[in-house]
Parts: C-alpha cells; structure tokens; sequence
C-alpha cells in the first residue's frame, strides 16, 4: 500500500494540483463545508430522535429535508479528501492518527447510514425507543470523536 501512496504522490497530475494554491485551498474549503454538511445534518437527525431538536416535526420528515444533504456532504468531503489526501499520501497513510480517524469515520458512517435507515421504522411507534436513542447517541458521540481525532492529524503528525 505505501507503494501505491508513493506513486499516487509523485504522479504529474497530483503534483500539478498541489503546486497551485488556489487549486489546494478550493480542495480544503469543499472539504470543510462537505464535512459541515454530513455531520450537520446527521447530528440533526440525532439530536431529533433524542427528542432535543425540532419537535414541531417528525422524525422522518427532518431526515427527508436532510438526508439529501448528508450525502452531498459526503461527496464533498470524500472527493476533496481524496485530492488532500493523495498530495501527501505517503505521510497520512503512515500518521496513525490519519488511520484511526478513517476507522472513526467508517464506523460513524455505517451508524449514521443505519440511522438514516431506521429513522421511518422509528417515527411509526407512538414514542421513539430508548435502543434508538441510544444508537443515535452513539451516532453523536462517533461523529465528535471523528472530528477530534482529525483535528490531531495535522497537530500531532504535521501532516496536511
């Protein structure tokens, strides 16, 4: 794999978007508003289960006005990543911290995809289950840790 990182590094057309700054700096803002948006609209969808935000409307009504938009967000953040990612990939592929938040980040996704799933299951009952809200508190608690553990990507590996 870090063979691959290398060659995806030194290939002309990454090195030809890296050397320009608008070109990296068009790449960090995607990548900052896509992130913005998927966890955005998910710890809204959360928060609504919980019972904490948006009790004037169901459930299922929230994550249809949202949902869309998480998956923009993660097209965002997931192509503008790829782009961040591939400037310097030998060095994030080896930053343990890079890898622990690409674990936190699957697992938040799958969660946060899960919940999407079952959020109409959920809203048919008279009152949303506490299994719910527990999988929607752990929904939160992963995206936080996602965002704390990127944030010591560049801190700690002065990667990025």
């Amino acid at each position: 794999m870090e063979h691959f990182c290398d060659l995806l590094q030194h290939s002309s057309w990454i090195i030809a978007l890296d050397s320009s700054i608008y070109i990296s700096m068009f790449f960090e803002i995607c990548h900052y508003a896509g992130f913005f948006l998927l966890v955005g609209s998910i710890a809204l969808v959360d928060l609504r289960v919980l019972g904490i935000a948006g009790r004037r409307q169901t459930a299922t009504a929230m994550a249809g006005q949202l949902f869309p938009w998480m998956w923009v967000g993660l097209i965002f953040a997931g192509i503008s990543g790829f782009f961040m990612f591939a400037a310097d990939a030998v060095d994030f592929y080896s930053a343990s911290f890079f890898r622990l938040k690409m674990l936190v980040l699957l697992i938040a996704l799958a969660v946060g995809i899960a919940v999407e799933w079952q959020v109409p299951r959920w809203d048919r009952k008279p009152s949303i289950s506490a299994g719910a809200k527990a999988v929607a508190l752990i929904s939160l608690l992963l995206w936080l840790a996602t965002i704390l553990v990127a944030l010591e990507v560049p801190a700690i590996n002065g990667v990025g």
